[in-house]
């Protein structure tokens, strides 16, 4: 339903205090789509970027929106829910302690024609690993030790660790699709023309029409049976923006039925009075950090003054001088909130590791600055460069870097060289040492405290950053392995403790999800739930 001024402040702000305190409502009880005559052709905008349709090729939400609407899971989640339930399986189980057997439905077939079986499942997860690409999802399946397939619908995952109290969570996630091992080489990522041309996929939709981030169409997959069933309208596009101003006009006018990532705060506020569209707001996993190169960043361990002790310094000095409040206050109007420790607010396990380490009780403090570096021997401003994008994050983050530019400047500790790059080649610089010190988000892959530390601090993660703690690792995996609730919250606070004095990443903010639609759309609202997965085929209009 629409949201007026006051009552979306209200969500926001409660959603700060629990990531899930604003679930969905649930889709049909069959699945994602409706029962009914499917709704004609859906429109959805974004600003957000196709890195690859190939799961073993790409980590991030644009490319990941994609592969929810033609890729399958051997579990995933119904719209409203988190709960992973199965979807190619027909059962998934432990039966052992390090034993995970998932069980596959009978009959299954690609869009293509080719079976799909274990096989495929197998082909998955051992590509996924062999290309280990520096931009792919693969730090998500480290504890896979291997996997067999004992016939054709049976899969037994083999783990390193027991008890992994995640995985059944991961076997959803963007390290998780199957494709299809007749059409996928098993030691390189596959462009995306050859995937759309082969329909190497099992999901909702085929695409039909494909231009890499300009627009996709997609078409109902009549042979699709899956858990998420027929979607409810029969076919969907999805048009890429390169400014967000037009994203805004395009859903105003009624071009689009669908506009999500990224409109700034100060558009989404305009879209509130606009009684031709809706502002949906769903639960919030969403987080903005800034992220250090060990090696590269000042004092950092190749560069050619190098001292790690001076290098921590330069770290909690930025971490005592950041307001987050006046981030979210001067730029994102309330939608993004501070965040003040790795693991967000709502989420089992998460604290205020930062905000009791550094600062004044979360607002700077400028004398602790000045103490940290003089303790470490730093004299003289402090050259920084800094690297943020804007067309991946939104343009507020070109506001938001601009803030922090100034509130480290103002303190006269520091220097800063502020520059901005497009995502598609920022996402590899970013891991191929090209920035000391740069912006990065995260949309979580899903709802467990785990994907906010397993996938960025374990050998330096998939940020590629040089960090690593081995007693960091060992909490890690440890709170992964752990079944008592209150046990494994421990330790994951105290794995949050130990990351706030190392500072790899530095949080910022928290946000929700957002999305605006045409006052007569429906089923936006049953997408935004804690998966953090936007699928196409709850919409109808």
């Amino acid at each position: 339903m629409a949201m007026n001024k006051k009552a979306l402040q209200g969500a926001i702000a409660l959603a700060g205090v629990s990531a899930f305190a604003l679930t969905a409502c649930t889709g049909p009880s069959g699945g994602g789509g409706s029962s009914a005559a499917a709704s004609g052709p859906i429109a959805y905008g974004t600003t957000d970027k196709v890195t690859a349709l190939d799961p073993a090729g790409s980590y991030d939400n644009g490319s990941f929106m994609v592969m929810n609407q033609i890729y399958s899971f051997l579990l995933n989640s119904k719209p409203g829910s988190a709960d992973p339930v199965p979807d190619l399986a027909e059962s998934a189980s432990f039966t052992a302690p390090t034993e995970y057997t998932v069980k596959l439905k009978s009959g299954l077939k690609w869009a293509n024609g080719h079976t799909l079986d274990s096989k495929d499942v197998k082909f998955s997860f051992d590509r996924q690993t062999k290309i280990n690409d520096p931009v792919g999802p693969s730090s998500l399946l480290a504890n896979i030790e291997s996997v067999a397939t004992p016939d054709a619908t049976t899969v037994v995952f083999k783990l390193k660790q027991a008890n992994d109290q995640t995985f059944a969570q991961i076997l959803t996630s963007p390290a998780a699709p199957i494709v299809d091992d007749e059409v996928f080489p098993a030691d390189k990522v596959l462009d995306d023309d050859s995937i759309v041309k082969a329909k190497a996929y099992y999901g909702q939709y085929t695409i039909e029409t494909y231009k890499k981030n300009e627009l996709v169409s997609f078409k109902a997959n009549p042979d699709y049976t899956g858990l998420l069933g027929k979607p409810a309208n029969d076919a969907a596009t999805i048009k890429y923006y390169a400014d967000p101003t037009n994203l805004k006009l395009d859903i105003q006018q009624g071009n689009l039925d669908v506009a999500n990532r990224s409109l700034s705060a100060t558009d989404v506020d305009d879209l509130r009075k606009d009684s031709k569209v809706k502002v949906n707001v769903g639960p919030g996993g969403e987080i903005r950090y800034m992220t250090f190169n060990y090696d590269t960043m000042p004092f950092g361990a190749k560069t050619a003054d190098a001292n790690p002790a001076k290098a921590l310094a330069v770290r909690q000095a930025i971490a005592n001088l950041v307001d987050r409040q006046a981030i979210s206050d001067q730029v994102y109007k309330g939608t993004y909130l501070p965040l003040f420790s790795n693991v967000p607010s709502g989420f089992d396990g998460a604290n205020t590791s930062f905000k009791d380490a550094y600062g004044d009780g979360g607002k700077p403090s400028l004398d602790k600055a000045k103490k940290v570096l003089s303790d470490a021997g730093v004299t003289g401003p402090v050259a920084l460069n800094l690297q943020y994008n804007a067309d991946h994050y939104g343009k507020s983050s070109g506001d938001e870097y601009a803030l922090i530019k100034d509130q480290l400047e103002k303190s006269g500790l520091f220097t800063v060289n502020l520059q901005s790059t497009e995502w598609v080649t920022y996402s590899k610089a970013a891991r191929a040492d090209a920035y000391p010190i740069f912006d990065f988000g995260w949309f979580p892959d899903f709802s467990d405290a785990d994907n906010y530390l397993s996938p960025f601090f374990i050998n330096g993660g998939h940020l590629g950053n040089h960090y690593n703690n081995p007693a960091v690792t060992d909490l890690i995996h440890e709170q992964l392995t752990t079944a008592d609730k209150s046990q494994r919250e421990s330790l994951i606070k105290e794995a949050q403790n130990a990351l706030a004095k190392d500072i790899s990443t530095l949080p910022l903010l928290q946000g929700t999800q957002v999305a605006i639609s045409g006052s007569t759309v429906k089923g936006v609202d049953s997408t935004l739930d804690p998966s953090f997965k936007f699928r196409l085929g709850t919409v109808s209009k």
